[in-house]
């Protein structure tokens, strides 16, 4: 029977580095191919819409340092998607560089590399809609038109794994990809082997995040894949981490809107009548997935735009007074904002009280019945065209709960504390714009392939 073994170090590259014992303990099973993703959408609309990463270079470095002479020394095919956090075109190119820098560095033996590109052009997304493509919202929202386009500063296609299959029957050793579905990745050279669709993407669902799969919960360690057709099987590699089936499952429902299904452009996996048992104490078994195809492939389009500049401030309070009437306190402070400055949709700012200590995180989708803190951390968000402006906003926002004057407040030193009597500048705010799909002919047509030899033993002569 056909078996492909993967080997997982990292669900997301470079975001921190990655744990090397594990991963060399995985080498030493001789995997066929090493993958990890390396982006996200998890981590906001900022780095795309600004073609920016939120993960240092010298980690994403170590990271493709480390994977990639372990690939070229096991001799066996190293994919990554997603380049440089988001998967623009910029990300892949900046991916491209390092790899060839860290092969002129060693001194690698040639290898053929694959870039995949994904990034679509709003110019070119405009005539595509003017040609008649639609572009479907998801998850509620509207269709998309003119107007959302051009709040869009840069979108990404989110491919599929037919791109980087062919990227890796071509020849390619190393395929640097642009945006994708993290499960694609994995799927690629299931679907090579001749495994269905439904054991590929499956597959792929079960070790995208690399240890998060496993207990008790570590991140940055391998995981080893066993793959034969509707038997997976996926192991720890730390030694002191185990695959269970409660682990294993519990991933497969993780970052799902519908936990048993899991969407890509040739259809969707059904994972709803999945099974898990133990087969040894590191390792968990799946099978029983379905892959229902999509009679259209439906390529999901990531878009952003700026919407301001952003200023912070950070404000205390202790007051039990004050806490209790804290939204009261918020309501002066926006009133005096207006008054000031104006009304926020026609004057072009925005503030944001974010109350660490009563429902920071979730805001009003807390599920927790509020209850009276002790203390509260406030922090300060304004947005606004104009930075100098938001700055004064800022203060003025911040400094206002300082004075905010409640009917029972009788000191006069004020019932909130300053952190700093300083305005701090943040990196300018974006929007999420485009979460859409829109109907392909071919689910690669919207990705640009290149293939390259990359000969570090020529470069490091030079």
């Amino acid at each position: 029977m056909t078996e492909i073994t993967i080997l997982c170090p990292t669900g997301h590259l470079g975001f921190t580095p990655l744990e090397k014992d594990s991963f060399l303990a995985g080498c030493e099973l001789k995997p066929d191919v090493i993958i990890a993703d390396s982006g996200s959408c998890d981590i906001g609309p900022y780095p795309l819409g600004a073609d920016g990463q939120a993960s240092p270079p010298a980690w994403q470095r170590h990271d493709l340092e480390v994977m990639l002479l372990a690939a070229r020394r096991l001799g066996v095919p190293m994919i990554i998607g997603s380049a440089s956090d988001t998967g623009t075109d910029r990300g892949v190119a900046q991916y491209v560089a390092l790899i060839e820098e860290i092969a002129a560095q060693h001194g690698l033996a040639p290898f053929r590399l694959a870039a995949i590109e994904s990034e679509i052009k709003p110019e070119a997304l405009r005539a595509m809609m003017a040609a008649g493509t639609p572009v479907r919202g998801l998850d509620g929202r509207p269709d998309a038109d003119e107007a959302l386009i051009a709040r869009t500063d840069r979108v990404v296609a989110v491919m599929g794994a037919e791109p980087i299959a062919a990227a890796l029957q071509d020849g390619a050793d190393v395929v640097i990809a642009g945006r994708a579905s993290d499960c694609a990745l994995f799927a690629a050279p299931i679907l090579n082997a001749g495994m269905s669709p439904a054991t590929a993407y499956y597959a792929g669902k079960l070790m995208e995040c690399a240890s998060f799969c496993c207990e008790p919960f570590m991140g940055k360690e391998s995981i080893f894949g066993r793959i034969r057709e509707d038997d997976i099987r996926v192991t720890a590699m730390h030694p002191g981490q185990r695959c269970t089936p409660a682990s294993l499952a519990s991933h497969a429902m993780y970052e799902r809107r519908d936990p048993f299904r899991e969407y890509v452009v040739s259809g969707y996996v059904d994972m709803s009548e999945c099974r898990y048992e133990q087969v040894d104490e590191k390792t968990t078994r799946a099978s029983g997935a379905r892959f229902v195809a999509s009679p259209t492939p439906m390529v999901k389009l990531e878009g952003a735009g700026k919407v301001g500049e952003r200023r912070l401030a950070v404000v205390g309070m202790r007051d039990p007074y004050m806490i209790a009437n804290i939204d009261k306190a918020i309501a002066w402070a926006r009133a005096r904002l207006t008054e000031r400055f104006g009304a926020p949709e026609e004057a072009g700012w925005q503030v944001f009280y974010h109350l660490y200590g009563r429902n920071g995180v979730m805001g009003p989708m807390d599920p927790t019945a509020p209850t009276q803190p002790h203390e509260i951390g406030v922090v300060v968000e304004t947005l606004c065209q104009d930075g100098r402006r938001g700055e004064e906003i800022c203060a003025l926002a911040a400094r206002n709960l300082f004075y905010a004057r409640l009917p029972e407040v009788k000191g006069t030193a004020g019932a909130a504390a300053l952190m700093s009597d300083e305005v701090l500048t943040g990196k300018p705010g974006y929007e999420w714009t485009l979460n859409h799909v829109m109907p392909v002919k071919e689910a690669s047509e919207l990705f640009r392939t290149r293939l390259l030899t990359v000969d570090g033993t020529a470069r490091r002569a030079a």
